[in-house]
């Protein structure tokens, strides 16, 4: 076991499995590079259904060089609707080729705009929009550019057998007959957070202490090397001239006697390609007085409803990442419970192939429950 890179740190990932060292090379060399393909749990019924029992319309969109939410805004735009009518199970990275589901409200596959970068297969009609977790998984394939030490691969799979339970390392014979299920630590990686300024829990986190100015100001501020100079000098702004010193989210203490803040100054210094930014400090502006704590919440739910829910699932994501790093610190096993664990019995529902926790159906582990559950998770 070894220290986790800073970045990752950041964001819980404390430590890795593995002592070897990575393959070396390069990732996203282009967005092709990276792939993801939802794995849907999504039942539809015919497109001619009717409309009155069905009016959410279903479709398959692959996404090339697309954020999630960029997309939505750009189809609500061409259909001349709310951008609350469209949903969708789980947000993708921008840079990447994505494929999945959406639903919309009220429209007709004849509706459906043509969007450069955007392959569109219509699938049928629902009694309900996707919300987030209609999926049963995600699916990826990456591309490593140059890599320094490919043979490390094996090294580090055979690590993680051994780690997790595996002892031939091997996962079976060839034809898959007799592999066996293994136990790692499944981390919450970048994407949750922010590939290039993970930032979203630390939004959830002020937002699960009722703190909404330090969550505002948390998804205003934080600069990092990865934006363009524009964008880090406007964040560098907002955390050097609008931020109290009752706000600690960016680590800097304020003067408590400045009591002016400009936000029309600082609507003017954002770039216009942050759209959810400028959303939020339009509110603030669009204010008299000082804002105070209902203002910041106010400028917190301009931006989408599915945004900021993501806020949340990031601080819970943050949360079970720091308890994975805890578990290892502590030399916990991954393939067994141990008392105090919380366990799921296996989804019978699950699509053929996948192993998924049916989260309706929980056992709390005690010292008493220790070797039965056991027996229950060997058994699958």
């Amino acid at each position: 076991m070894r220290a986790g890179h800073p970045t990752e740190q950041a964001v819980g990932m404390e430590y890795y499995v593995s002592d070897a060292d990575g393959v070396g090379g390069r990732l996203r060399e282009d967005d092709a590079d990276f792939r993801v393909r939802e794995l849907e749990r999504f039942a539809t019924e015919p497109i001619d259904a009717s409309t009155d029992a069905y009016p959410h319309l279903v479709f398959r969109a692959t996404l090339r060089g697309w954020d999630t939410n960029d997309f939505a805004s750009r189809l609500s735009d061409a259909l001349g609707v709310s951008r609350e009518r469209v949903n969708w199970a789980g947000t993708k990275d921008k840079y990447a080729v994505t494929t999945q589901l959406f639903s919309v409200y009220g429209a007709d596959p004849a509706d459906l705009p043509e969007i450069n970068g955007v392959d569109i297969e219509v699938l049928g009609r629902a009694g309900r929009n996707l919300e987030f977790g209609d999926l049963a998984g995600n699916e990826f394939e990456l591309v490593v550019t140059d890599p320094e030490r490919p043979e490390n691969a094996a090294t580090i799979t055979d690590e993680l057998s051994e780690f997790g339970g595996l002892e031939d390392g091997g996962g079976g014979d060839s034809d898959g007959d007799s592999a066996v299920s293994i136990g790692v630590p499944n981390f919450f990686g970048q994407q949750r957070f922010g590939s290039r300024r993970p930032v979203t829990h630390e939004v959830g986190l002020a937002i699960a202490r009722d703190d909404w100015e330090g969550a505002v100001m948390a998804y205003l501020g934080n600069p990092t090397d990865a934006e363009p100079e524009s964008t880090q000098e406007a964040r560098t702004f907002v955390d050097r001239e609008l931020r109290r010193s009752s706000d600690t989210s960016s680590g800097e203490q304020r003067d408590p006697r400045e009591e002016t803040r400009d936000w029309q100054e600082a609507l003017e210094r954002v770039p216009n390609r942050l759209r959810y930014e400028r959303s939020m400090i339009h509110a603030l502006a669009e204010d008299d007085g000082d804002p105070g704590p209902a203002e910041f919440r106010d400028a917190l739910e301009r931006v989408p409803s599915n945004l900021q829910r993501l806020f949340v699932h990031a601080a819970q994501s943050y949360a079970f990442n720091l308890m994975l790093s805890e578990r290892l610190e502590r030399g916990l096993p991954f393939d067994r419970p141990v008392a105090g664990d919380v366990v799921c019995f296996s989804d019978t529902d699950a699509p053929d192939g996948l192993e998924l926790p049916d989260t309706d159906r929980l056992q709390r582990v005690d010292e008493r429950r220790v070797d039965s559950v056991t027996r229950h998770c060997e058994r699958g």
